[in-house]
């Protein structure tokens, strides 16, 4: 359940659906293979069913962020929440109503979890080692940058005077520790980064409507919307399997609902409304393709994050040399040219490489030796222990004072 807000009473429409961007994706693009991936039926019936929530927001987040961090320090407030998070919240407890509220959310199990699909989730995140992490960048959120209304929080919040390298590392933190065994149990540290990153996204949503005047609420909805939370949730579970389809990967029926369990939960946690949260990659598609229709391509300002995000390897001082930052920058580009289709790219202006379908093609037939040869028990220990020593990397490099 959840609350209407004022602006729910808007009528956004399909307003793309005869563009050239959207009828390129859906018949040829990466949106053509979506929908044979996912066997989905693609159309408008639906529409009014999810339209409303272009303006619908977290409201149980936003009062906890009105009420706690808006009130004291930002570091007296996260304390005060970490608190709250690692030793639970009761009805008799002394604390803000606020509080209370989203806690009673979070602590309440939905009675749909199962927490045995869950672990087969993760198991396919962790089995699938880099290819994870490579899917995560180079398709799912290079390719969120196409999308110009999806990036207009990033743009106005200032992302790009942080930095890739540390927008990198926050992404990689939340999805690591939330795609661990048990992770996301009530207490533990992936349901810690689910109720901290909703948090974040409120206090980002009001910052921005108390000091952006000139957002543009009607075309862009509401900063941080519940319908483009389920897009970027879709990315994570729908795009990211496409991902490692197109990298060779196979998986059991099981791993396939697990990952789309895994996300719903993430998603529940989050505060996404239940109805949005697809259960499986046909429904995912048939959302997405909904979504998509009210967006239109990338502008300058998501250009400028794909290619901060492009360049991440050549400012980033985990390799040492030059050499092999521009190495891994080129790998990355052969990468993305080879999972998002060609107009995507050329409309994101991204840089034309030689030979960029040789190490894709490599990869995919090395997975495919990979996953014959070695135990799948095997693969998620090796996978698990990989992605753990990327993030630690990562955690060492942006926790440094010294890197800007």
């Amino acid at each position: 359940m959840y609350i209407y807000t004022e602006m729910e009473n808007m009528q956004v429409q399909p307003r793309y659906k005869e563009s050239e961007h959207f009828t390129h994706f859906w018949k040829y693009g990466n949106g053509k293979q979506l929908i044979d991936f996912s066997g989905a039926v693609v159309n408008f019936e639906n529409f009014n069913k999810f339209s409303h929530f272009y303006y619908h927001v977290d409201t149980l987040g936003d009062e906890v962020v009105k009420e706690v961090y808006f009130t004291k320090k930002y570091s007296e407030a996260s304390r005060e929440i970490e608190n709250y998070i690692r030793n639970g919240v009761s009805e008799i407890d002394d604390v803000p109503e606020s509080v209370k509220n989203l806690f009673r959310q979070t602590q309440k199990i939905p009675d749909w979890l199962d927490y045995d699909l869950i672990k087969s989730g993760a198991e396919l995140c962790m089995r699938s080692n880099l290819d994870s992490l490579i899917s995560l960048r180079d398709y799912c959120l290079i390719g969120g940058y196409d999308y110009a209304y999806l990036s207009k929080p990033l743009i106005v919040t200032e992302a790009l005077k942080k930095g890739a390298v540390k927008r990198l590392s926050e992404t990689l933190d939340f999805w690591v520790n939330v795609t661990r065994y048990d992770a996301l149990e009530i207490h533990k540290k992936g349901y810690e980064f689910a109720i901290k990153t909703r948090l974040i996204h409120s206090y980002a949503r009001l910052s921005i409507k108390k000091h952006y005047k000139n957002w543009d609420t009607e075309n862009w909805g509401e900063p941080i919307n519940s319908w483009d939370m389920m897009a970027t949730y879709v990315g994570f579970s729908l795009v990211f399997m496409h991902s490692l389809h197109k990298f060779g990967n196979t998986f059991s029926e099981a791993e396939e609902k697990g990952l789309f369990h895994l996300w719903k939960y993430v998603g529940y946690l989050l505060g996404i409304p239940e109805e949005l949260l697809p259960d499986n990659k046909k429904q995912a598609t048939e959302n997405f393709y909904l979504w998509t229709s009210i967006q239109p391509p990338s502008d300058d300002g998501s250009r400028l994050l794909a290619h901060s995000l492009l360049n991440e390897s050549l400012e980033n001082p985990i390799l040492k040399y030059q050499f092999q930052r521009k190495n891994l920058r080129y790998l990355h580009i052969c990468c993305t040219w080879f999972l998002l289709d060609d107009e995507v790219c050329k409309r994101l202006h991204l840089p034309k490489v030689p030979f960029r379908n040789a190490f894709p093609y490599a990869k995919k037939f090395i997975n495919k030796i990979y996953d014959n040869t070695v135990s799948r028990e095997n693969r998620i220990k090796k996978g698990n222990k990989d992605q753990m020593k990327v993030l630690d990397d990562y955690l060492k490099i942006t926790q440094n004072s010294n890197f800007h």
